[in-house]
């Protein structure tokens, strides 16, 4: 999957570190079951809803979840994948209408639910979907600004009053309940930060007692980008001393899973491959322009048109300028 939890944030962005999409935000309401899955997932099938998804699995697995469980019909719905489905088709917003993000869910539901699961299926994506609304009226409410704790809590507490308009207790615990704890454990954590009373050594026991109680899904999603980062690091050194891409496949596998490994090891392949052709357009790029130096410049921006065209894509060129010096 790619990481496209799109968030709509009340007024939080400047907010670093453990903040960061902690309150009110568009979080999944529990991580994946495999931690690993990254922005590196395996390709869908099928064309992709939005060009943004192209490569990426959507994030709840209906299907699975109802197998693993053998759940018969008219069993409960899985809401926290439910929600974690929304929020995946929810971020092509700005590519596609919120009408057609509406109909394709509506069709996914069709087809991954049991028939008598998807009236309340559909009931609760149009409850989100006003939620998500009602959201960013909340934000424009003066009372609620502000970057202090106590101004954070406010807008956390409104948050949840205003979700309790659109939700049941056992919805919201649900779809939201790991969010909230993460927000939770989030405020506190800044809460300590920020108390001058404290010395730097009773900040440090506070946090470690916040540590300590923090239940387990949720110390996984606090460490699993600094995993990545750590094995990362560890790969680029070992390509640095000639590691194989054995080499890193196994080192990969073991931290995370064979089929992780392989996902990044497609992406490495990618990479090598988009730089190579990088490196080959720039090579005939600065060639073209020294040959047409004296053309006139419509001459020279039509060749380098025809050049860009007979290697790219549409939206290849795009990210062309970022290369080109």
């Amino acid at each position: 999957m790619k990481a496209r939890s799109l968030r709509l944030r009340l007024g939080l962005a400047a907010l670093a570190g453990v903040l960061a999409s902690a309150i009110v935000g568009w979080r999944q309401s529990a991580p994946p079951t495999d931690t690993t899955q990254f922005s590196a997932g395996g390709v869908a099938p099928g064309a992709a809803f939005v060009k943004s998804m192209d490569g990426t699995v959507p994030d709840g697995n209906l299907r699975a979840w109802q197998s693993s469980r053998g759940a018969p019909a008219g069993g409960a719905l899985a809401l926290a994948e439910l929600k974690r489905m929304f929020d995946y088709y929810l971020s092509a917003v700005g590519e596609q209408t919120v009408a057609a993000i509406t109909q394709k869910i509506h069709l996914e539901l069709e087809r991954t639910l049991p028939a008598d699961q998807v009236p309340q299926a559909k009931r609760l994506f149009g409850l989100y979907v006003e939620f998500k609304t009602a959201l960013i009226e909340l934000e424009r409410k003066p009372g609620l600004s502000g970057q202090g704790v106590q101004a954070i809590r406010n807008r956390f507490v409104a948050m949840q009053d205003l979700r309790a308009r659109f939700f049941n207790a056992e919805e919201t615990q649900a779809m939201f309940g790991f969010e909230d704890a993460y927000d939770t454990d989030a405020l506190a954590r800044l809460e300590i930060s920020q108390n001058s009373a404290l010395s730097a050594t009773q900040r440090q026991e506070q946090l470690a007692a916040l540590d300590a109680a923090m239940p387990e899904d949720l110390r996984r999603e606090r460490d699993a980008p600094r995993v990545i980062l750590r094995v990362e690091e560890k790969v680029a050194d070992m390509r640095a001393k000639g590691a194989s891409d054995d080499d890193i496949y196994r080192v990969r596998a073991k931290e995370f899973s064979p089929e992780a490994a392989a996902r990044l090891a497609d992406l490495d392949r990618e990479e090598a491959e988009w730089k190579r052709r990088i490196a080959n357009y720039l090579g005939e790029r600065s060639q073209l322009l020294q040959a047409q130096a004296n053309a006139p410049e419509a001459d020279r921006h039509m060749a380098l048109m025809k050049l860009q065209q007979a290697q790219f894509s549409e939206d290849e060129r795009r990210r062309l300028p970022a290369y080109e010096p």
